[in-house]
């Protein structure tokens, strides 16, 4: 790698989970002082979050969680802070406590988002370890922007199912173990520049319901279907996005959710759903009985609740069978 060559990409956004601090902090020992703007997103949710004290301790650049309105400069890991997505616009940080997106916030897929609209093909996205498919539609619109790709080696992750998830729907750049990244990002910030691509309509209407746009119920008629399934986080209707890959939905609020993402939702609600509907039955079960120990065998209602006992104790180990089976 030529070190006087001109740096082309100058934004770096890294999509983070389960398994990827290790990679993180090696990158942040090996990456050189002045390098373009790391920006990460780690799925932390509303917790507290260490990692800009790791980073920051492990290299020579400034690692922090950043404000709304404070300038991206090199030299910097900015990490999103918990329970805020961030952005970027016009040199920018924007911090929101929109819509979650894969039931995450902060998620992947809005930052890369905003990073494909505001830089283009100036970007570089990274997905490293992860579970499920958070960061495969925000690097799609990285790849329409212009912009360059890398993925972890799914073998080198401790979690693969994120990066094996963007490599089967995109034509990435670069798949690299994570003790081979700072090398790689190196070579590809001096990669020139050869299109400039004009985004799909349906990556600015994403990102105007991140940002919560007023006119988002328009916006999503433009890129989405009506399904017959309604979002597990407000009960509205789902949209259908026309032509993802990954199979994806919206609902008109904002929230946003992958096929894989929705159904890992939908089977822990139903185990929670499964568990309060046996308690119910359980303490259903205790008042009838309660009720025939309290009435002497000659009452009318005794025959009624005897049956009634019956049939709810039958209920009770139908449950408990299904949710053994589990």
């Amino acid at each position: 790698m030529n070190a006087s060559a001109p740096i082309h990409r100058d934004l770096i956004v890294i999509g983070a989970s389960a398994g990827a601090l290790r990679v993180l902090l090696q990158l942040a020992a090996e990456l050189p002082e002045g390098f373009p703007p790391v920006l990460v997103v780690q799925h932390i949710g509303r917790h507290l979050s260490v990692l800009p004290e790791l980073l920051g301790s492990a290299g020579p650049h400034r690692a922090f969680h950043p404000v709304s309105g404070q300038k991206i400069t090199s030299g910097t890991f900015l990490i999103a802070p918990p329970d805020h997505h961030m952005l970027v616009s016009d040199g920018e940080i924007v911090l929101t406590m929109g819509p979650k997106e894969n039931f995450a916030r902060p998620a992947i897929d809005p930052l890369f988002r905003s990073a494909a609209i505001a830089y283009g093909p100036r970007t570089i996205g990274v997905v490293l370890s992860g579970r499920l498919d958070d960061g495969t539609a925000g690097l799609q619109a990285i790849k329409a922007a212009g912009g360059l790709t890398v993925v972890q080696e799914p073998d080198d992750a401790k979690e693969p199912e994120m990066p094996r998830s963007a490599l089967a729907c995109i034509d990435v750049d670069r798949v690299t173990t994570g003790a081979m990244l700072a090398e790689v990002l190196q070579e590809l910030v001096r990669v020139p520049i050869t299109r400039h691509d004009d985004l799909p309509r349906a990556i600015r209407a994403e990102h105007a319901l991140t940002l919560d746009r007023s006119d988002a119920m328009e916006r999503i008629d433009d890129i989405g279907t009506r399904s017959d399934l309604a979002c597990p986080e407000c009960g509205g209707v789902l949209w259908q996005v026309n032509g993802s890959r990954p199979c994806r939905f919206r609902c008109h609020t904002g929230h946003a959710f992958s096929l894989t993402t929705l159904d890992d939702c939908q089977a822990s609600q139903a185990d929670v759903a499964l568990w309060a509907a046996l308690r119910a039955l359980h303490e259903r079960h205790r008042v009838l009985l309660m009720m025939l120990e309290l009435h002497d065998a000659d009452d009318p209602a005794v025959a009624t609740w005897r049956l009634e006992e019956e049939r709810v104790r039958h209920r009770i180990e139908v449950l408990r069978n299904m949710a053994d089976d589990e």
